[in-house]
């Protein structure tokens, strides 16, 4: 990953809309992969996420933090999503 679960002040815009309307952004997320809009918060979108770019980690891991820190899950994804993205890399 390129920002830390909890590093929400990296991008505030990020961090509000996971506050203030987290479906919002976990169908931002889910269309950012062309997935459906109701996977964005998944097990599955973070494990075919963290796949897809080589992040380390483990589907246990994929499955505690998307139990325990929804919103921060999210959020996490976005973030690399936009990062990547500014380097043309998504």
């Amino acid at each position: 990953w390129q920002t830390g679960l909890m590093d929400c002040c990296t991008d505030c815009s990020v961090c509000c809309c996971g506050m203030f309307c987290c479906p919002c952004l976990a169908c931002q997320v889910a269309g950012d992969m062309n997935e459906c809009c109701l996977c964005g918060t998944s097990v599955a979108m973070r494990t075919l996420y963290r796949t897809r770019y080589n992040i380390p980690g483990s589907i246990c891991s994929d499955f505690c933090i998307t139990s325990w820190c929804l919103v921060c899950s999210v959020c996490q994804i976005k973030r690399d999503i936009n990062r990547r993205r500014e380097m043309g890399i998504f």
